[in-house]
C-alpha cells in the first residue's frame, strides 16, 4: 500500500502552469524595461552619483509590480511578493538587467490563459 503524499498549499507551485510562474504582466514589464533604461542612463552620466536615486526607484516599481500582478495578472500574494522583489533588485543595480528578464517575462505573460 503506497503511502500518502502530505500535501501543503503553502508550497505548492503556482497554478496556471508556465505563464502563470514566470511571466509577469506586460505592462509591468514594459514599465520596468523604460525605467530601467532611463535611470541606468542618469546613474552612467552622472557617475554614480544618482545610485540613490535607482535604489529608492527600484522599491517604488517593486511596489507597483507587487500591486499589478496581483490585480491585473492574478498572482496570489506570495508570488507577487518573489517577481516584485526580482525586479526591483535587478531595477536598483545600475546595469540594464532587468531587460533581459522583464521583456521575455512579458512576453510569456501575454500567453497566459485566465482562468475562470
Amino acid at each position: 500500500m503506497p503511502l500518502p503524499i502530505a500535501s501543503s498549499d503553502e508550497h505548492e507551485p503556482a497554478r496556471g502552469g508556465f505563464a502563470q510562474t514566470f511571466g509577469i504582466h506586460p505592462a509591468v514589464a514594459s514599465l520596468f524595461f523604460i525605467v530601467d533604461w532611463m535611470i541606468c542612463g542618469a546613474d552612467w552620466l552622472s557617475g554614480m552619483a544618482l545610485l540613490p536615486v535607482s535604489l529608492v526607484a527600484g522599491g517604488v516599481l517593486g511596489y507597483i509590480a507587487f500591486l499589478a500582478q496581483q490585480k491585473w495578472y492574478g498572482d496570489d500574494r506570495e508570488s507577487a511578493k518573489i517577481k516584485a522583489l526580482i525586479l526591483a533588485f535587478l531595477t536598483a543595480i545600475p546595469l540594464p538587467l532587468p531587460a533581459i528578464l522583464s521583456v521575455p517575462a512579458g512576453f510569456v505573460g501575454l500567453f497566459r490563459r485566465k482562468s475562470v
